[in-house]
């Protein structure tokens, strides 16, 4: 029987699914859109995770999960490990590459940094304010150009005299884009520009006073755009590395961390895979014990209360990151 080791991350836009084998290999990954369901979107995973299971000697021996519906999802699945983003694209970049010192992480929503040294985190910044630079905006602006999103990083290469474009806010972007567009540049210099601008907006708010050192690696949904790559390794001077699975890392490391978990444990807490046909009712209420007055969030089954979580206080938590 196969040990199979299974990690979750489910964020506002993309979930990401991927099986671990003893080796800690990665031998199925999916990319899901979330598209406002995250429970939905899990459990849409985990069919096709059954389907590939079945007919094979294999068995679920521990289930990490991560990214903004980390907790929903543990519930859902029986997670072994609830981690944060951070710790969770750490240990899959450490994975990787044992020496890495950066870990630049752009996805559909939001963008963040994170820094290693001696394979411990020192430091980390995110960006969850502004759109520019992120996954979301890129897509909206291959739309309205009419251009397939995979093909903007074709088009960037392929320029020679990138225009400049104002990156530091999402709506001046697009306008000084369409300005440039109106007075007749080529697609592909307004691409490159754009890709420098997206960098330019990273290093300047995200990465702003971190001390960025080799090896880097570059992951999340946007690391599929050459042109991106290519504008970091311009701006920082140094190579700029993208993983295999640079989609699903932290899935990868929430199956890692899953594993340790179990193992310490001696058995896992995975539901199976009849959770996919259960129904889920999530819904909330404000607790008025105190002048805070928290959002607290549960889920239930059948009426059952699973968990429940958001008290700042811990009053109400049935579900807690763990590990």
């Amino acid at each position: 029987m196969q040990e199979l080791f299974l990690g979750v991350d489910v964020g506002s836009v993309s979930t990401g699914m991927v099986l671990l084998d003893e080796k800690n290999d990665v031998v199925l990954d999916l990319y899901l859109r979330t598209g406002g369901e995250p429970v939905k979107a899990v459990q849409e995973g985990l069919r096709k995770i059954e389907e590939y299971c079945r007919g094979r000697s294999v068995e679920i021996c521990a289930v990490g999960t991560t990214g903004s519906a980390r907790f929903l999802s543990g519930v859902i699945l029986g997670g072994d490990a609830v981690k944060n983003e951070i710790t969770c694209h750490a240990m899959a970049a450490l994975h990787i590459i044992p020496k890495v010192q950066t870990v630049i992480e752009i996805g559909g929503q939001d963008s963040k940094i994170i820094l290693l040294r001696d394979r411990m985190v020192v430091d980390f910044a995110m960006n969850t304010v502004c759109a520019a630079g992120t996954g979301s905006f890129l897509d909206h602006q291959a739309e309205r150009m009419g251009i397939a999103v995979e093909e903007l990083g074709k088009l960037a290469l392929a320029s020679e005299n990138p225009v400049r474009i104002a990156g530091r806010c999402s709506v001046f972007a697009e306008s000084d884009m369409i300005h440039k567009q109106q007075v007749g540049h080529a697609v592909p210099e307004i691409v490159a520009g754009l890709c420098d601008a997206l960098v330019r907006n990273y290093l300047n708010n995200v990465g702003k006073g971190k001390e960025i050192l080799s090896p880097v690696i570059f992951q999340g949904g946007v690391a599929a755009n050459a042109g991106i790559k290519a504008a970091f390794e311009k701006a920082l001077g140094m190579t700029v590395i993208v993983p295999r699975y640079y989609g699903v890392m932290g899935a990868i490391g929430a199956a890692l961390l899953g594993r340790s978990s179990a193992e310490s444990a001696g058995i896992t807490k995975f539901r199976g895979f009849a959770v996919c046909e259960l129904e889920y009712k999530t819904a909330s209420f404000e607790c008025r014990e105190c002048s805070n007055c928290c959002e607290v969030v549960n889920i239930s089954v059948d009426g059952d209360v699973l968990a429940r979580w958001g008290s700042r206080c811990g009053r109400w938590e049935g579900f807690q990151e763990t590990g």
